[in-house]
């Protein structure tokens, strides 16, 4: 063990807490009797009646077998595959997503290189950004009458605030060193904006992508199951109406997954724009 790394060691240990919750979980299920194995005043007492509860993992194994191995399959409005209620909630996720980021990461610039726009602006992020996202919902549908974009709406109100509050404070953090050898070389703004301030603020900005993604991936889920029809939330509460707890865990664990992907992904591109000094 000690000639391990510690990203081998981590990985062991994350194996073993895997394994040792998935056997407290399946043996904290009490085994349900078969109707033959009951007595017969077990049987009268309805004691052979399938009962509600929270399935073992082996159960949720199952469904993820039956889910992944067709996981596009169409047999109609309400009957997709996991893999298709995925993509619908990523590609609303990522329009949302997309165009807070245009306007969040430009408007960010201003508010940190200007102490007026700081000010100016800073009562109304202050304003809007509490808000849950499903306040915003009801008031999205009721104007746009569209459940898609109304859903696509919520993801960019939502994601736009921690994008645009970690770049401004991003680029005001700059050091002013650099801007002045900026200005001594005779860099216009723009130049100065992309070669110097954009470079060194890059991981902040970054930063607060990662966080804006995870919760763009947090509020959709909510958002579809208020609109409903397709998506990853609409696929958790169509199955928990018809009281199908395990296609339930089954589908809270593809929302981990998928966050978890999307998590790494901005978290490889943390790393590759690192900045050094």
């Amino acid at each position: 063990m000690d000639n391990l790394s510690i990203n081998q060691r981590a990985a062991i240990l994350s194996l073993v807490m895997l394994v040792v919750g998935l056997l407290i979980w399946e043996a904290a299920i009490p085994a349900q009797k078969a109707a033959e194995d009951l007595t017969e005043y077990e049987r009268l007492m309805g004691l052979g009646q399938e009962r509600a509860g929270v399935p073992p993992p082996s159960d949720v194994l199952v469904k993820a077998w039956e889910q992944l191995s067709d996981p596009f399959y169409d047999a109609g409005p309400n009957d997709k595959g996991i893999g298709i209620q995925i993509g619908y909630s990523i590609y609303r996720v990522l329009s949302g997503y997309l165009m807070a980021a245009l306007v969040a990461i430009p408007l960010g610039f201003l508010i940190g290189m200007s102490r007026v726009a700081y000010k100016a602006f800073n009562p109304f992020i202050q304003v809007l950004r509490p808000i849950s996202p499903l306040a915003w919902m009801p008031l999205a549908l009721f104007i746009i009458q569209d459940s898609e974009a109304s859903a696509i709406f919520v993801i960019f109100i939502c994601s736009i605030w921690p994008m645009l509050i970690n770049t401004a404070f991003g680029v005001a953090g700059v050091r002013q060193d650099w801007v002045n050898v900026a200005r001594t070389h005779e860099l216009g703004s723009l130049k100065t904006a992309f070669t110097v301030i954009l470079p060194a603020a890059a991981p902040t900005i970054i930063t607060g992508m990662r966080i804006s993604i995870g919760i763009a991936w947090l509020v959709i889920v909510a958002a579809e199951m208020l609109v409903g029809g397709t998506g990853i939330g609409y696929y958790v509460w169509n199955e928990w109406n018809n009281l199908d707890l395990t296609s339930v865990i089954f589908s809270i664990l593809m929302i981990g997954v998928v966050g978890m992907l999307l998590d790494s992904a901005f978290a490889v591109l943390q790393r590759a724009v690192a900045y050094a000094e």
